[in-house]
């Protein structure tokens, strides 16, 4: 859990920086910076979703992951625990959750955090974790400049989110192929996508609704790719 936890650390200290330049920023600036953070989600999105190599397994995924998702409500869930945060911290910023959410599926949603995790899950040394920290704490500037505290709360998450998936790779290493990750990896990218909408505010999209759908790729991908 090395790796995982530097990276958290990561976030925590790139946003800490962030949130210097927020308070210093006039809201025109502040505004330019969300937009551009929109747009480098859609591009990364896009860039990721294109690896998909099973497109109607990744429908089915993000259906029934979606439909998963809404029955449980986990975008609700997830707004709670982000209120009570909010609370806890008196943080008067409007951003909070929008903050939080989005830095966690930005953190979350790539390769790196995927191959990272299982590296380090298996017994190897946290390179890729360590490079991801890097990459991470420098995203966590910007985001914090331009979402406020939120951004540095999404690091609780992320503990859970990559921590877990290194203690999953200790029991399923022999099930996780090259496949599953690049079309995990393609899942992804369309959640991105969604992320992408939110932060430009063409559309609302409940994203953490159809965060279910990385699972849902998994098993489609173990049972129909050999």
């Amino acid at each position: 859990m090395i790796g995982t936890l530097i990276n958290v650390l990561s976030v925590v200290l790139g946003s800490t920086i962030g949130l210097l330049f927020h308070k210093n920023l006039p809201e025109k600036i502040v505004h330019s910076v969300f937009q551009v953070i929109g747009l480098f989600t859609l591009a990364l999105g896009v860039s990721m979703a294109i690896k998909a190599e099973q497109i109607l397994l990744m429908i089915f995924s993000l259906v029934i992951g979606t439909i998963l998702g809404t029955l449980v409500n986990l975008d609700e869930k997830l707004q709670r625990l982000s209120t009570l945060l909010q609370n806890t911290t008196q943080s008067k910023n409007e951003k909070f959750s929008e903050g939080m959410i989005t830095a966690f599926l930005l953190f979350c949603m790539g390769s790196m955090t995927i191959l990272g995790a299982f590296e380090e899950g298996l017994g190897g040394k946290p390179n890729l974790l360590l490079a991801k920290s890097v990459l991470d704490g420098f995203s966590s500037v910007a985001l914090a400049s331009g979402m406020g505290i939120g951004v540095m709360f999404s690091a609780i998450p992320l503990l859970f989110f990559q921590g877990g998936l290194a203690l999953l790779a200790t029991f399923l290493e022999q099930y996780f192929t090259d496949a599953m990750i690049n079309e995990l990896t393609a899942t992804g990218g369309i959640l991105l996508l969604g992320l992408g909408l939110n932060i430009l505010e063409i559309k609302k999209i409940r994203m953490m609704n159809m965060l279910p759908s990385l699972l849902i790729i998994v098993i489609l991908t173990l049972i129909f790719v050999k």
